[in-house]
């Protein structure tokens, strides 16, 4: 019996001490997946936070965000093959498809999402807890890819007749960012970015009491026009404090043919032709709905803090691309400058460097691919964009990219690549070149002078190829011949 009963107890030991190791070696295999909030703007330049150069601009919580993490300082968006360029930068994040495959694919959203391969279904298969409000303009329902949305926004807040063409001169005062019987963002009653406030602290509430990981994607419609906040953001910026940009012109010459005229909804914003008093007070009022957001992202980070979770959590900040607001005589984001096409990206997280500014040309739709990784779910196949995180931690420093692409309709084509940019106008029959070392703002078009005649060639060659790479079906053969042959 005693041999027996000390068999009995040596196998159950055994048997223990195996569960045990098995689970030590399960737990080393599959560590607690961090939660992971990512909060987007709409329209919001790269030129727009304080920290990044901007003395003009107050963003306080922003400013914060850049120290305490790693901002990119050259994220495109690829571009769009319409006037809501919103909606392609969106299809692209969301899908993970490049800019012409997203939307042959946008037709077929809502089957995409029931076979769980949009971004937030992806999350939610790996066992994240999911959470969306705010501006959506994909096409299909929210609902489909989060487990909790609680508002879902349109492409912009409703814009009113007196808004555009505006202002004629410093006596029009018809349209003021603080009325709120235009509606807009005051549409049932506050201001839609307080209410997405609202929103990710019930959400951050929420997740504070439950063991699973989140997944929060918080997308405000500001800055995107009409450009209201209260009356203390505006005070906050009094007009003889608002710079002109250095790139700023009446009227863009060849803004008819870049699909860029006074037909376009943007564009027509402010009179043409455009006046340095009209830019100055548009730029006023960017400044103080980006400020008035910035206020907002404040509380959701302090809230984050004190939930616990903050020491597991990665952020992303970003915008689905930038504004002109007034450089190259242009109000919009339909052009391939970059001023329309870079917004600011910023990086947070557990082992992410801080303060630390990363140069490497990056798209901002490679944030659905990051927080895949930091899932720990394999890259499906049709996930185009590329992983930040090792850019993000300094152990990679050179681009996932050989060149930026960028595009407009049928209108325009971009490459950048070391260094330079070259802008095609095939209704133009033009193309710009730029040293973006030298010439940041894009001012001085280096395409006419002989000495760039061979970067020029080379990099409308490797356009051409680029186009291969994404379904891009627009023959520029023709303005090729017209200017080397």
């Amino acid at each position: 019996m005693k041999q027996r009963t000390l068999s009995s107890i040596l196998i159950s030991t055994i048997l223990l001490l195996s569960m045990f190791l098995t689970g030590c070696n399960q737990q080393a295999e599959n560590p607690e997946k961090p939660n992971i909030i990512f909060i987007f703007a709409d329209d919001q330049c790269y030129q727009t936070i304080h920290a990044l150069g901007n003395d003009e601009i107050k963003t306080p919580a922003l400013d914060k965000m850049v120290e305490e993490g790693v901002t990119f300082t050259h994220a495109y968006n690829m571009g769009a093959w319409g006037g809501a360029v919103c909606v392609a930068s969106r299809a692209m994040l969301n899908s993970g498809q490049f800019v012409w495959r997203a939307l042959k694919m946008e037709k077929d959203f809502k089957q995409r999402a029931e076979e769980g391969k949009m971004w937030g279904n992806l999350m939610q298969n790996a066992g994240y807890t999911t959470y969306m409000t705010g501006k959506w303009h994909v096409k299909v329902d929210p609902e489909k890819c989060f487990n909790n949305v609680v508002h879902k926004r349109p492409g912009m807040p409703n814009q009113s007749p007196e808004g555009y063409n505006r202002p004629l001169n410093e006596n029009d005062t018809t349209w003021l960012p603080w009325h709120k019987k235009y509606n807009g963002y005051w549409k049932d009653g506050t201001h839609w970015s307080e209410v997405l406030k609202q929103d990710a602290l019930s959400f951050i509430d929420s997740a504070a009491n439950k063991d699973e990981p989140f997944f929060m994607y918080l997308a405000f419609n500001a800055p995107h026009d009409p450009r209201q906040s209260p009356k203390s953001f505006v005070d906050m910026y009094p007009l003889e404090n608002i710079s002109v940009p250095k790139s700023f012109m009446p009227l863009y010459p060849d803004k008819e043919k870049i699909g860029c005229g006074e037909d376009l909804r943007d564009e027509a914003l402010a009179p043409f032709p455009r006046t340095e008093y009209a830019v100055k007070v548009n730029r006023q009022e960017y400044y103080a709905i980006i400020s008035h957001m910035d206020y907002q992202i404040n509380q959701i980070m302090e809230a984050l803090k004190r939930s616990g979770k903050a020491d597991n959590t990665y952020i992303f900040f970003t915008a689905d691309h930038g504004l002109a607001a007034g450089n190259h005589g242009l109000l919009g984001k339909q052009n391939m400058y970059d001023h329309s096409i870079r917004p600011p990206m910023i990086v947070i997280g557990p082992d992410i460097q801080k303060n630390k500014k990363v140069d490497a040309d990056v798209y901002l739709q490679d944030i659905m691919a990051t927080t895949l990784e930091l899932a720990g779910i394999e890259k499906p196949d049709y996930v185009e964009f590329s992983s930040l995180l090792s850019l993000a931690k300094g152990t990679q420093t050179k681009s996932n990219y050989n060149a930026i692409y960028g595009c407009y309709t049928k209108t325009q084509r971009m490459i950048r690549k070391d260094g330079f940019k070259l802008i095609a106008y095939p209704e133009a029959n033009k193309v710009l070149l730029f040293d973006m070392l030298k010439d940041p703002q894009e001012i001085n078009n280096l395409a006419s002078k002989d000495e760039f005649s061979n970067k020029k060639k080379q990099l409308f060659d490797e356009l051409i190829t680029l186009q291969t790479e994404m379904d891009d079906e627009l023959d520029l053969n023709p303005l090729y011949n017209a200017i080397f042959q």
